[in-house]
């Protein structure tokens, strides 16, 4: 065991290997960085596909700006494109991340140039006239480690200016985000998308499971606003697995086909496939080829079997229902938000595509046992987590090993350069290594634990993988540095031949211990940064794609559907990415008044950060499903948490320098309050706006109201909400077109040749090969491998457009109306109202009397029958599961009787038609408590008698037993 000498003389080495291996890392990373896009540069120009594939394949107009081929023409597109062009090319949620960057860049710099500006004259003066020499070295002194007396004050004023210059930055990028929203509320891509005026039921209770069960939710809570349609889940049990099998079968023939035709020429031996056994032992070997095209021939007649028994299967738990306009949806869910409706909770419905299906139908018993698994597993992860940590920290310390470890003494005498690289380098990297999987465990985890969108898995992605970084990363490394310098000093006092109680009594060191512990990390930290800095470039360069698809080409082949997937853009995987970032901005936060130089690491990586992104996302990736800067609520809050952390600590540090007898750490206490404060008035002055769309008067009277006869005609709810298995097109297996012509050689028996339309290619007609059992095999020319870019445009449109129902104003606007009013099957034509009568109606406002008529007077029929069934509003577009109207009492199978009422007052909705409804008195309602629309006094409502009606319309007049057809948004009109 060394002496009291050795000892000294040890602990003087290592200040000068701790600098050396910080030195170390950031030279290699600034070096290989350098390199990274120097090969980018050279790589970009001749493989575009990949460096810039939404070039060819963006979404209508959306095309980025154009790159020269010059070595650094892609820095200019990334200087003069500004936010607002970047909304339209990209999306808001690429623009709100890369508006998070420019946020955290500047914050920051101004964080570093305060810090630094202030507090490292503070630490290096008072380490210089204070510490001894053999005490410190050159990172020390940056650092608080050493400072003491009531100099640390400065520490902790400088503590309040960041969280004041933090709560500064969020407020403002608060109401550009803001901004942001409102627009993208307002934008054609959003109020033109059918999703968007559409509302999402879930826990519906099994008595309501029904078409007229929804409406009679809607009913129950007295809505301001009617439903156009109505839509319950059906249960489609297991053909959502057989589809992925059957494809997935597809996809496995494909392979073995490519591998036994490579190139055009018959290999040597077929392939083959163990069935049965494990891994390479046991089973039985098989054909690949006969064995997956048996495969397919069962999984396609199990699909089209199941589909056949769909129709009649069960309700789920779950549905939906359109209304008439945007805003109208968003009322009623704002309305809602919170409340349980006959036990369902009703919310803006997601975009189709944003749908985990299969989370839909689970019951609260069912989430909640997956939840507890879910956090039990989560737990676990955190716990084995512990074992890289443990080698992290170690490699941290290595340099301290070498008191106690002859091995690690020797090899640091012998090769210093070599000791203070691994020391420098090792750590960082195998924490980068560890963590690359945690996101996919993660995302795995979230969606077992019942997470319905991919929007919502994001957000709980981001949650659960930053508390997982801060816990395990920030607060457990810590503590076993913690433990690990503890029984480091144990040792050393073992060592100087101390007896029991001596080493007892030196328990009180522990404080100092843990001070000193956490803030010498800060060495570890300046070592992560640059290799996060370095992982941002080599991102850009994307040489692992590169390399893996030369791979895949060269040795294994490359189906034509495999070059089609990989010419698509690749997905951004937001919550991994925001993750990182504030992991990294809570590092900054929590060192900022420690150790100012981790904060300069943090902002120079921030601005390479938001350069590097800005061009991943103009050029290279998309977004899943655009979900307008949701994330932004979930960050900024995260955010805020570091600044609290870094505050906590900053009371921690306070404590264990001047002592817990001390009451200076109150001192520290006052900006965690305010900004607690900070985050209610957030949550007060901007979340309403954020979560909502709130028209004003004037965007109610101009919305955009679709009509529920065109709704229910063209099934557009049902289209569009019902589950993908229903219509998904199933895979057709695909060769390259040069492999056809040998499809004889593999398979026996005739073989047809015709054309089949693919799904895959818009519907265009392939020449195909008809193979023993049906099995269709179609040939891809070399000129249709790539994804075309029209069909990408297809598949990527998220508008939903709905061209078949527009506004009355742009009806009114058209000129040629008589397409617009043209006789129906049955022969009667609606006139086209007149343009000054409604410029008329526009001049005047909502009038006093409820506006049953058409614009010009020229139609006086009512606008509802005098009974109807309460909460039922359009009954002439029913769905064939809908209640009944007229007299006498609906019978619905499994829900409640609902009796009809009486002829009731009729109220006025803002703009919106009335609907029959309870008297307005006693206490308000929900609709009467949303204070920004407030309804009308009822009016009553007369039936006009016949004898009122005018020669002209007493020719249009119906023929007997002809109904009537109510228009949802027509104001008035009536057509047959």
């Amino acid at each position: 065991m060394a002496d009291l000498g050795d000892l000294l003389d040890q602990s003087a080495n290592l200040r000068t290997l701790a600098p050396a291996a910080v030195g170390t890392q950031v030279g290699l990373m600034s070096i290989i960085s350098v390199v990274t896009i120097l090969i980018f540069n050279v790589l970009r120009p001749k493989n575009k596909i990949v460096y810039e594939p939404k070039v060819k394949y963006h979404v209508g107009n959306k095309k980025p700006p154009r790159i020269s081929d010059s070595i650094f023409g892609w820095v200019s597109p990334l200087i003069h494109t500004k936010e607002p062009e970047l909304v339209e090319k990209v999306g808001l949620d690429a623009a709100v991340f890369l508006r998070f960057l420019r946020m955290l860049r500047w914050l920051f710099t101004g964080i570093a140039v305060l810090t630094c500006g202030v507090l490292l004259p503070i630490n290096i003066t008072y380490n210089l006239k204070h510490v001894d020499k053999d005490s410190r070295d050159v990172l020390s002194m940056l650092t608080i480690r050493d400072v003491e007396t009531r100099i640390l004050f400065a520490h902790v004023t400088v503590t309040y200016l960041v969280s004041f210059l933090t709560m500064a930055c969020v407020w403002w990028n608060w109401k550009q985000v803001i901004r942001l929203r409102k627009q993208w509320f307002r934008s054609p891509e959003y109020v033109q998308s059918f999703y968007a005026r559409t509302l999402m039921l879930m826990d519906v209770p099994k008595r309501m499971q029904s078409d007229e069960g929804i409406r009679a939710i809607f009913d129950s809570v007295n809505a301001p606003y009617p439903t156009t349609s109505v839509h319950v889940g059906r249960q489609v049990g297991k053909l959502p697995e057989l589809i992925e099998y059957h494809n997935d079968t597809v996809r496995e023939l494909e392979r073995a086909l490519v591998k036994y035709l490579k190139d055009g020429k018959i290999g040597k031996k077929r392939p083959t496939i163990r069935v049965g056994g494990t891994g390479c032992c046991g089973g039985e070997e098989k054909d690949a080829i006969d064995y997956y095209t048996a495969k397919l021939q069962r999984t396609e007649r199990a699909v089209e079997e199941y589909r056949a028994q769909i129709d009649i299967r069960r309700a789920e738990n779950y549905g939906f229902a359109s209304m008439a306009a945007v805003p109208y949806a968003h009322i009623v869910a704002n309305l809602l938000r919170r409340k349980r409706v006959k036990g369902a909770t009703i919310t803006l419905a997601p975009n189709p595509k944003d749908l985990i299906w299969e989370n839909l139908n689970k019951s609260t018993a069912e989430l909640n046992g997956k939840r507890m698994t879910g956090w039990i597993f989560l737990i676990l992860v955190c716990f084995f987590n512990t074992v890289p940590l443990f080698i992290i920290s170690i490699l941290a310390n290595l340099a301290s090993l070498t008191t106690f470890v002859p091995f690690l003494q020797t090899w640091s005498d012998d090769s210093p350069a070599t000791f203070t690289f691994i020391s420098g380098v090792l750590p960082p990297a195998v924490s980068a290594f560890f963590s690359f999987f945690l996101p996919i465990i993660m995302r795995w985890l979230s969606q077992y634990m019942g997470s319905t969108t991919h929007s919502k898995l994001d957000r709980s992605v981001v949650a659960r993988y930053f508390a997982f970084l801060v816990i395990s990363q920030l607060v457990v490394f810590t503590l076993i540095g913690v433990i690990f310098n503890s029984v480091k000093e144990i040792i050393r006092e073992i060592g100087k031949h101390k007896s029991f109680e001596d080493i007892l009594q030196n328990v009180n060191k522990l404080p100092a211990t843990i001070n000193r512990t956490y803030i010498d990390q800060s060495s570890y930290w300046l070592t992560y940064f640059p290799l996060r800095g370095f992982l941002v470039l080599f991102d850009l360069a994307q040489i692992i794609n590169l390399v893996w698809i030369f791979i895949k080409k060269h040795l294994f082949g490359r189906t034509p559907r495999d070059i089609r997937e990989w010419t698509q853009p690749p997905e951004f995987q937001y919550s991994v990415y925001y993750s990182n970032t504030l992991f990294m901005a809570t590092v900054g936060f929590v060192f900022a008044p420690l150790a100012p130089l981790v904060v300069v690491a943090a902002a120079i990586v921030f601005w390479v950060s938001s350069g590097v992104y800005k061009y991943q996302l103009m050029f290279v990736f998309v977004s899943k499903i655009e979900s307008g800067g949701r994330l932004w609520n979930v960050i900024i809050n995260r955010l805020l948490v570091g600044v609290i952390l870094m505050q906590l600590l900053m009371v921690l540090t306070i404590l264990l320098q001047l002592g817990f007898d001390s009451l200076n750490w109150i001192a520290t206490l006052p900006p965690i309050v305010i900004l607690v404060i900070f985050k209610l008035y957030i949550n007060r002055a901007f979340i309403p706006d954020f979560t909502f769309y709130i028209p004003t008067q004037d965007e109610l009277r101009m919305a955009q109201v679709h009509s529920g006869r065109a709704d229910n005609i063209g099934n557009r709810l049902e289209k569009r909400f019902a589950h993908p298995s229903m219509h998904a097109e199933l895979f057709t297996p695909m060769v390259h077109a040069n492999m056809s012509a040998l499809l004889p050689q593999v398979y026996s028996g005739k073989i047809a040749s015709t054309q089949t339309k693919l799904d895959e290619f818009g519907g265009s007609k392939m020449d195909t090969k008809v193979v023993a059992g049906g099995i269709k095999i179609a040939g891809i020319e070399q000129s249709d491998l790539e994804y075309d870019p029209a069909l990408y445009q297809r598949d990527r449109g998220e508008l939903d457009w709905d061209t078949r129902s527009v506004s009355s104003a742009n009806l009114l606007a058209m000129d040629n109306k008589s397409a617009l009013y043209a006789p129906s099957i049955t022969g009667r034509a609606s006139p086209a109202p007149s343009k000054a009568a409604y410029d008329r109606y526009l001049a005047q406002g909502t009038q006093s009397d409820i506006e049953m008529t058409r614009f010009d007077g020229s139609d006086q029929l009512p606008l509802l029958t005098s009974q109807q069934a309460p909460g039922y509003f359009d009954a002439m577009n029913r769905s064939t599961a809908s209640l009944p109207y007229g007299g006498g009492s609906p019978e619905v199978p499994g829900v409640p009787s609902l009796p009809m009422a009486a002829p009731q007052p009729y109220r006025e909705a803002p703009v919106h038609r009335p609907y029959p409804t309870r008297e307005l008195t006693g206490s308000p309602g929900p609709y009467q408590a949303y204070g920004q629309y407030p309804p009308q006094q009822p009016q009553q409502y007369t039936p006009p008698q016949p004898q009122q009606y005018s020669p002209q319309q007493q020719q249009q007049q119906r023929s007997p037993g002809e109904g009537y057809e109510q228009n949802m948004a027509g104001r008035g009109t009536f057509r047959r």
